[in-house]
């Protein structure tokens, strides 16, 4: 997994960490925390489901690449037999 996106993985975490504990800090009452953190979480896995597409994606085009990569590699090669 390249840097980015361990820090991408990382920055997400830690944002939602701390939305959970500034909301379980805050005086409110408990149907109010519920709703935020029920909201907070349906956010952060959208966030992350954008983010899995988005690894998807890229495996995907490495994988045809790759295959390209192969393919003209044999074809050299049986060119050179």
């Amino acid at each position: 997994m390249k840097t980015s996106a361990k820090f991408i993985i990382g920055l997400t975490i830690a944002a939602a960490a701390g939305a959970a504990i500034g909301m379980l800090l805050a005086p409110e009452k408990g149907k109010d925390l519920q709703k935020k953190l029920k909201d907070e979480a349906e956010d952060l896995l959208s966030q992350f489901g954008s983010l899995v597409q988005t690894g998807k994606r890229a495996a995907s085009q490495l994988t045809e690449t790759a295959s390209e990569e192969i393919d003209r590699t044999t074809t050299a090669i049986k060119n050179q037999l």
